[in-house]
């Protein structure tokens, strides 16, 4: 096994990756030496929040993707399970609650502002491309409430109470 990397391995890395987000014009917080907050944006998940965090050995990504699956979650994470096949980089993953990640390590030696750029373009695309889909999965009777709710206020002219 290979031994942890030194200070300055990780703030050479820090720098390499500051310079990669600053390069892809990324709203990015620098947390800390190797630490990242990068928010990707979306057309269907408008707003991915994603951690870069450089590890003794390997780069950590992290983003979350959706609360746990009101109903259906065998559907919903069988769905997302599926999608995992066809990944580069990061995966379906759940926590302890059943919330929803994209998660990846890479070694530190892949590490270059190219598969920086790789890497967060698939976690945004995975996040946008699945996010319709896995909301309609795990929570459709929600979305048939405010459907429900909407037409409401529309034929009663915008005087309904918000759905429960």
């Amino acid at each position: 096994m290979t031994a942890p990397i030194d200070t300055t391995e990780r703030q050479r890395l820090d720098a390499l990756i500051a310079t990669a987000l600053a390069d892809l014009d990324l709203a990015f917080e620098h947390v800390d030496t190797g630490s990242f907050l990068v928010t990707l944006e979306g057309e269907h998940k408008l707003r991915t929040m994603t951690w870069l965090v450089v590890q003794d050995h390997s780069l950590f990504v992290e983003a979350f993707f959706m609360r746990a699956p009101a109903e259906n979650a065998a559907g919903t994470y069988g769905f997302l399970l599926g999608r995992n096949a066809r990944t580069y980089g990061v995966h379906f993953s759940i926590d302890r609650v059943g919330d929803i990640f994209l998660t990846g390590q890479l070694p530190l030696a892949a590490i270059t502002a190219e598969e920086i750029d790789r890497i967060l373009g698939c976690v945004g695309t995975y996040a946008d491309d699945n996010f319709d889909p896995a909301i309609a999965l795990g929570f459709a009777s929600a979305i048939e409430r405010e459907k429900a709710w909407r037409a409401k206020l529309a034929a009663d002219g915008g005087s309904a109470a918000s759905p429960a």
